[in-house]
């Protein structure tokens, strides 16, 4: 690994994506918040959609969990902080790791006063600063590593990206059972076979919004016409979903609401819900996964290639 250029490469990208976070942030006045990486309050409870599995800890007696997000704790930020607030962490997953899943991954997250619109408005201003910086600052080791730079040259001029809706891209990926998944209890979800046919078939950046509901965390707002769809949204670009944003319920009684819909158990959402009860507050929030956006920019096939220091679950690693 030491004499790998790749490696090198990871370190030049890891470097640079801290330092352009920070700038990106601090120009538009957002707050950094430093937050513990335990947490009684998982951001994907095992309620129906739920995708992820939470990684349980012992600690001197007490259970509590290793952060899978503290998007939870970035909406008190906001509350704090009139411009938003934002971090750049570890997050911890506990179902098996993949070729675009690791346990530990870093993850970029920021919550911004205001909207869907608005957040994936500075998702794709974030983005595709970040491919503008790396062009500025990394294009000779990049293209000396990947080869063709186009795909980031791509993202640095593209604007807007193409927006879909959930309903908009079932439809261009037809009757492909491989693309959507209809599970038992109604809601609908893209396969990353889907992901990748609309990434070849409509463009190499794609918005995918208004999920159906149950197939999100139970704290995305609904959107207009009742339960059905969420305010939320994917950005979809190389290995498929890199970044997830969406919309929060203001209120109290919006996420009590919600809590009941995903059959959650409400208790360890209490401090959730009297925040919102008693400082509801229009927010919205993304979360990208930093080593998935370094196998876009890496054109790397398998995201376990880009951990410096290696940690899956259930193994023992040294260092």
């Amino acid at each position: 690994m030491l004499d790998n250029p790749l490696h090198r490469l990871v370190v030049d990208l890891q470097d640079l994506s801290t330092r352009a976070t920070t700038d990106f942030w601090s120009a538009r006045g957002a707050r950094c918040l430093h937050l513990p990486i335990t947490t009684n309050s998982i951001s994907s409870p095992m309620g129906l959609g739920s995708d992820s599995q939470p990684v349980s800890v012992d600690m001197f007696g007490q259970r509590t969990y290793l952060a899978d997000s503290m998007q939870f704790m970035l909406e008190y930020g906001c509350r704090l902080s009139e411009a938003g607030a934002w971090y750049l962490m570890p997050s911890f997953r506990g179902e098996d790791a993949d070729s675009t899943h690791l346990n530990q991954f870093f993850h970029s997250e920021a919550e911004i006063p205001g909207g869907l619109d608005d957040v994936m408005r500075v998702s794709e201003e974030y983005v595709r600063d970040l491919a503008r910086r790396a062009l500025t600052e990394l294009a000779d080791e990049l293209r000396a590593v990947v080869g063709d730079l186009s795909h980031i040259e791509h993202m640095a001029t593209t604007d807007p990206f193409v927006r879909l809706t959930f309903d908009e891209a079932v439809s261009l990926l037809g009757d492909d059972p491989a693309a959507v998944v209809t599970h038992a209890q109604g809601w609908r979800t893209l396969t990353r076979h889907g992901e990748h046919r609309l990434l070849r078939e409509v463009s190499p950046f794609v918005w995918v919004s208004h999920y159906d509901h149950l197939s999100v965390p139970f704290y995305q707002a609904y959107a207009a016409g009742g339960q059905r769809s969420a305010l939320n949204a994917d950005l979809l670009f190389g290995p498929g979903e890199v970044i997830g944003c969406g919309e929060r319920h203001v209120g109290g009684e919006d996420t009590l609401r919600a809590l009941e819909h995903h059959q959650v158990p409400p208790e360890d959402y209490d401090w959730y819900v009297r925040m919102k009860a008693e400082s509801p507050m229009h927010t919205a929030g993304f979360g990208m996964g930093v080593e998935r956006w370094l196998m876009w920019m890496l054109k790397q096939p398998d995201i376990r290639e880009l951990q410096l220091v290696p940690r899956l679950n259930g193994v023992s690693l040294m260092p």
